[in-house]
């Protein structure tokens, strides 16, 4: 494992990746109602990111065909975005990666559409809030699955469901670094965290149990007991005191 330690230089690029990340997600936020297509929000994305002088990073990432990915309902991760229409009900789970000057920032939410469930706003609150126990390990001098072992047990002491197939991980220069970051306690503690090391720390959480299957088209990750899904990120970037998060 090569966990790549950012200079002050580095982490300015990606603090202004993810701020454009950020962004991102608030104007998305403005257009999500029922009737809209998620190839609509995709467009909308995918113009403003470019209008920022930066790039999707999804877009063609091994093929990837869209500027962002939009999961609705059971859907987990990696949903493609279409003709599909929302309706109200629906919770949408939106992950945006942005290249700025070839450094990268990443960050996902889960969205309501209308009015939604108490079940489905309890869900996605979780999630969020997951992330922020995590947060809390993730200070230099802790270890890597600190921050996993919090995630985890947040979620599952609400009585909801820790997908485990699927995981945070490392970005910076790549949108895709070391280490690996799951969601659940681990055997053993991983790296010790130090400044400079720049985590996209990602819960995803189910309704039912954590299991997940692929569907046909080789991207979208759906639970495998049909219950619904949120999803949950941001880029963090490890300090001499508290994280700082980059994509806020």
């Amino acid at each position: 494992m090569a966990i790549i330690i950012k200079n002050d230089s580095q982490i300015a690029l990606m603090r202004h990746a993810g701020f454009i990340c950020a962004r991102t997600h608030e104007l998305l936020r403005k257009h999500i109602k029922a009737g809209v297509t998620t190839a609509e929000l995709d467009r909308i994305a995918h113009e403003f990111i470019l209008s920022q002088d930066a790039k999707p990073s999804f877009l063609g990432y091994n093929g990837y065909p869209a500027a962002i990915c939009i999961s609705i309902n059971n859907e987990v991760i990696h949903g493609i975005p279409g003709m599909r229409r929302l309706k109200s009900g629906d919770i949408v789970s939106i992950d945006i990666g942005v290249c700025y000057k070839f450094f990268h920032g990443d960050a996902a939410r889960t969205f309501a559409v209308g009015e939604i469930s108490a079940e489905h706003r309890k869900l996605i609150d979780t999630t969020e809030h997951s992330f922020f126990e995590g947060m809390e390990y993730a200070k230099a001098g802790l270890f890597l699955h600190d921050i996993s072992a919090a995630v985890g047990e947040y979620a599952t002491s609400h009585g909801f469901g820790v997908v485990e197939s699927w995981c945070g991980h490392g970005i910076g220069r790549k949108l895709h670094e070391d280490p690996q970051i799951p969601n659940s306690r681990q055997a053993r503690r991983g790296p010790r965290l130090a400044p400079g090391m720049t985590l996209a720390i990602e819960p995803m959480i189910n309704m039912g149990t954590g299991d997940t299957v692929m569907l046909d088209d080789n991207w979208t990750v759906v639970t495998k007991d049909g219950g619904y899904s949120a999803h949950y990120e941001n880029t963090i970037v490890i300090t001499d005191g508290e994280p700082e998060i980059l994509t806020l």
